[in-house]
Parts: C-alpha cells; structure tokens; sequence
C-alpha cells in the first residue's frame, strides 16, 4: 500500500517539473520573438536611413545641376505649349541679338 503522503509529494514534483519546462519554454520563445522582433526593427530602421541618404543626394544632385528639368506625369503644364512658348521665346531673342549687331 502507497503512502497517500508520499504520493502527494511525488504528484506535486512531477506538476513541479513540468510547470518549469513549461515556463521555460515560453520564456525562450518569448525571448526568440523579441530578439527577431528587435533584429528586424533594426533592419528596417537602416533601409529607412538608407532611403533617406539617396534621396537627399538625389535633391542636392538636383539643385547643383539647375538646368536639368524634370517633367512627371503629374504635370499640368501642355507640352507643346511650352514648346511654343521656348521657341517664341527663342525666336524674339535672336531678334534682339540681330538688331543689337545691325546698331553697333
């Protein structure tokens, strides 16, 4: 005959065990999780930095180089007619330059 005493003891070593397997298990998926968790925080915030540096480089490309026009298909402006205009433009200057070499 077992002794109920003993019984209870070993009963609550073995829930004992196991609870702390169990605890343990939790402890390092939740440990693994925040470790992924930070790995990819970490990755996202350099791909963040990353795209902010290229687009910086490419506005200062784009104000040290002010000749370069960027026409996007967000633009309301009808082609052709600042094509005309330029060309308008370009014809009165070289009006200009004839009559100013007639004068001098």
């Amino acid at each position: 005959m077992s002794n109920p005493l003993t019984e209870a003891f070993i009963l609550g070593k073995a829930f004992a065990e196991v609870v702390t397997e169990k605890v343990e298990d939790s402890l390092t998926h939740i440990l693994s999780d925040i470790g992924k968790f930070d790995a990819e925080t970490r990755q996202r915030l350099e791909e963040f930095a990353r795209e902010v540096k290229a687009r910086a480089e490419a506005q200062k490309q784009k104000t040290d180089n002010p000749t370069t026009i960027t026409v996007t298909a967000d633009t309301t402006v009808d082609l052709q007619e600042l094509l005309d205009e330029l060309r308008a433009e370009i014809a009165r200057l070289k009006a200009e330059l004839n009559n100013y070499r007639q004068k001098s």
